[in-house]
């Protein structure tokens, strides 16, 4: 068995201002993110359109807002919707953790449809252009768990080669379930939406296919990940990450499907 090296959360230390490894992840994302979108728009059915840099930076500002914004309100209303009705003030209480991925996505969703509206720009072309360049900041924050020890996996055989002991949460031998989500939901999902929006694609398409990817990566990710303690396993021995993956996939589907149709093939990409 491999056992977590349980590294020191606490990157950095000046003073009295200690910088965590975990916010390092974020920043890497958001680096990620603005270069990898400065590439999309230099591709021609951006770059025919204005797309420019200026466009990038506007984009991660409100998509920052909407992770925080979305991310905090959907693990309150997901996860603990109870104990916030009665503690409402520790709703704005980010410090002391707690978000959700879903969440987070329906607040980036948000937020890129207000600058598209803002911008005078088609909501589906800003999400296509966006969608590609998610992944590797997902495989960023993943790697930010792994170094925290948290999010653990469920408990694995002892004679699988690479099962670990996270020495802070018990001795039991478990699936490094962030390395899995960092290569299913990070790497493999980003290469292959990175391909597949290399050409052009009718709008709506790219979209879709990453609700519908992200969706099932998440979903197989999720038999390996231990389910939150004051949840536990749901209907169906299901988790509440793989129910709200659920809609996600069905949404994907029908978004991609519905760009697919004759009648949009003929539409402006």
């Amino acid at each position: 068995m491999l056992v977590h090296p349980e590294i020191d959360p606490v990157a950095l230390k000046l003073g009295p201002v200690a910088i965590h490894w975990y916010g390092l992840t974020y920043l890497v994302a958001f680096g990620l993110f603005l270069w990898l979108a400065s590439l999309r728009v230099k591709q021609p059915q951006f770059a025919s359109k204005g797309w420019t840099r200026r466009d990038v930076e506007d984009l991660l500002f409100y998509g920052v807002l909407g992770v925080v914004i979305g991310g905090r309100l959907g693990y309150v209303l997901f996860y603990k919707a109870s104990y916030y009705a009665s503690h409402f003030t520790e709703i704005f209480a980010v410090w002391k953790g707690g978000m959700s991925f879903h969440g987070g996505l329906i607040g980036v969703i948000t937020a890129m449809a207000v600058f598209a509206l803002t911008r005078k720009r088609p909501v589906l072309e800003v999400w296509d252009l966006i969608a590609p360049c998610v992944p590797t900041g997902l495989a960023s924050g993943r790697i930010g768990n792994f170094i925290n020890g948290e999010l653990v996996g469920r408990p694995a055989p002892e004679s699988l080669p690479w099962a670990m002991v996270f020495p802070r949460v018990d001795s039991v031998a478990r699936h490094p379930s962030q390395i899995y989500q960092f290569l299913l939901e990070g790497l493999l999902l980003f290469v292959l939406l990175w391909w597949y929006a290399s050409k052009p694609r009718q709008r709506g398409q790219v979209s879709g296919a990453f609700l519908v990817g992200y969706g099932i990566c998440r979903f197989v990710a999720e038999y390996f990940r231990q389910p939150d303690d004051f949840l536990g396993l749901l209907q169906l021995g299901l988790s509440m990450g793989q129910w709200l993956c659920v809609p996600m996939i069905l949404a994907g589907a029908v978004m991609w499907a519905w760009a697919s149709r004759p009648q949009v093939q003929g539409a402006a990409a």
